[in-house]
């Protein structure tokens, strides 16, 4: 059941004239999904890609194609406009001009004008072709508008065209725009998933995590407006991802990014990392007889992380009595512990305890639901710490 992140937001999409326009029903279906209130304002070039009665149907409201005398601008992005966000998708490059330029000649412009006069959040999409996303005066026009505090997102570069970006990052981008950004300022270091130790030129030797748990609180961090990055084999929407396979790969990356960065307010050590690695056998163990394997134990990265950098960190354990071995964690220096047991791994939900020097808390659910709880106590967490009425 996809989670609803945007309960109780109203989004108005201005759509202009890119053949984009036709990807504008699936991304209104998954926002209405996530709990918003869409709304829609078209170009009369648009009206010419996609129809009003698409989006209509798309939006369950009629699509504002001119503006008449209720003055739809002002009643969605004025001074008391009930608009959480105007995201224009796709954006042309004439609209995105204009919009730098205070040109106001379309019913999108005029929308877009109203809003950055009330402060309403702004998010850009633009769409068109690699050429004219290279034109100068684009380029600089673009770099003003993120002056401004508007949100302009990097398009896909494929086949010669400067695409939207995928579905879900839009999304993403929205959720970020209109939850807060609680975390805003804040760096967020993530290790995700498993590391995998060679045995031989084709064998490996890894465990059973997925690194959805990290997805998730890494998703979550961005939603939440933290510079998110994450270190692990895979690749994240919206995050700066670096690509570490084995455990001294993550523990070389982590630490070169943390020297790099000059480290991190938070530390959240996902990933299951190897705790041994074998002495690794040039070409291919023969099968078919009995075959000896010695382990080489490895360091503890987040043992090093904490020497080093000192940021707030959170661990993660797993164990089937656990509490007995958090406790001793958070004496180590690990400000939280997620404890959980061997079923979780690979799973799309499960049952967390959170430890921290508070006490326990419960959390169940999916894990972006698990994430999502976290973050509430982390938040929490930090509030406290800086209260000047803390004991």
């Amino acid at each position: 059941m996809t989670r609803k992140t945007l309960a109780g937001k109203q989004i108005v999409i201005g759509v202009t004239g890119s053949i984009a326009a036709v990807e504008l029903v699936k991304l209104i279906h998954e926002l209405r999904r996530r709990g918003a209130d869409v709304r829609v304002v078209m170009t009369a070039a648009a009206t010419g890609i996609i129809t009003a009665d698409a989006l209509a149907y798309a939006s369950g409201h009629e699509a504002t194609t001119r503006i008449s005398g209720l003055v739809e601008h002002v009643t969605y992005c004025g001074d008391e406009g009930t608009a959480d966000l105007l995201l224009i998708a796709p954006c042309t490059a004439n609209t995105v001009s204009k919009i730098a330029c205070g040109i106001d000649d379309t019913t999108v412009t005029t929308f877009a004008t109203t809003a950055l006069g009330s402060k309403t959040p702004v998010i850009l999409v633009p769409a068109m072709h690699h050429s004219m996303y290279r034109h100068p005066a684009l380029i600089e026009n673009i770099r003003r508008l993120r002056e401004w505090g508007i949100e302009v997102m990097d398009p896909r570069v494929e086949e010669g065209k400067a695409k939207m970006p995928v579905q879900e990052e839009i999304v993403l981008f929205c959720e970020r725009a209109v939850l807060g950004r609680p975390l805003a300022g804040k760096r967020i270091l993530i290790t995700s998933g498993s590391c995998r130790e060679a045995v031989d030129d084709v064998r490996i030797l890894t465990t059973r995590s997925t690194g959805q748990m990290g997805r998730a609180l890494a998703l979550e961090a961005f939603r939440l407006g933290a510079d998110v990055t994450v270190v692990h084999r895979d690749t994240f929407p919206c995050i700066t991802n670096i690509v570490a396979g084995t455990a001294m790969d993550m523990h070389k990356a982590v630490l070169g990014h943390l020297c790099e960065q000059g480290g991190t307010d938070f530390y959240i050590s996902a990933a299951a990392i190897s705790d041994f690695a074998p002495n690794s056998i040039n070409g291919k163990i023969p099968s078919g007889k009995p075959a000896t394997l010695t382990l080489e134990p490895l360091p503890k990265l987040i043992n090093e992380v904490i020497r080093q950098f000192h940021p707030f960190t959170i661990a993660f354990k797993i164990d089937r009595t656990p509490e007995t071995g958090a406790r001793a964690m958070l004496a180590q220096g690990i400000a939280m512990v997620f404890m959980n047991t061997p079923e979780t791994m690979g799973s799309h939900d499960g049952i967390y305890t959170l430890l921290d020097a508070r006490g326990t808390i419960k959390l169940h659910g999916t894990k972006d639901e698990i994430a999502a709880d976290f973050f509430s106590e982390l938040i929490r967490n930090q509030e406290q710490l800086q209260s000047p009425d803390r004991r």
